[in-house]
């Protein structure tokens, strides 16, 4: 199997406000949009696209699974530093949900919510 590309795909109320905080504060831009869709590229790093939908659009299927994401999820980034980007996306009003922290483990890390509560997370690796 030869796999070409990865994308994630997260229901949400409010496709276009998700999109927005991930292109303001992350630079990710529209690759593809239609009603309820939004598919966003980043310009730098090309491996993975995030997709919007709306919640309750008639052609995702199953049907039974159709609810929002966000309970338990993190979208989770790595950057170079996470002290900066925390500073840049603080000031430029993203939510802050945990200010910049080390784990145990070396990983330093620090979240955010978007419009629609998904948790939005930038690690860095330090030793």
């Amino acid at each position: 199997m030869n796999i070409s590309s990865t994308a994630i795909s997260l229901n949400v109320v409010d496709p276009e406000a998700s999109a927005a905080f991930l292109c303001t504060h992350l630079g990710f831009r529209v690759a593809m949009s239609d009603d309820g869709f939004i598919s966003l590229e980043h310009p730098v790093e090309r491996t993975v696209n995030i997709i919007f939908l709306r919640t309750g659009l008639s052609t995702f299927k199953p049907a039974s699974r159709a609810g929002s994401a966000g309970e338990g999820l993190l979208l989770a980034f790595v950057v170079d530093d996470v002290d900066v980007a925390f500073a840049t996306m603080a000031s430029a009003g993203a939510s802050v949900v945990t200010e910049p922290e080390t784990e145990p483990w070396g990983e330093r890390y620090c979240q955010f919510s978007d419009p629609n509560g998904i948790i939005v997370q930038l690690v860095q690796w330090v030793s």
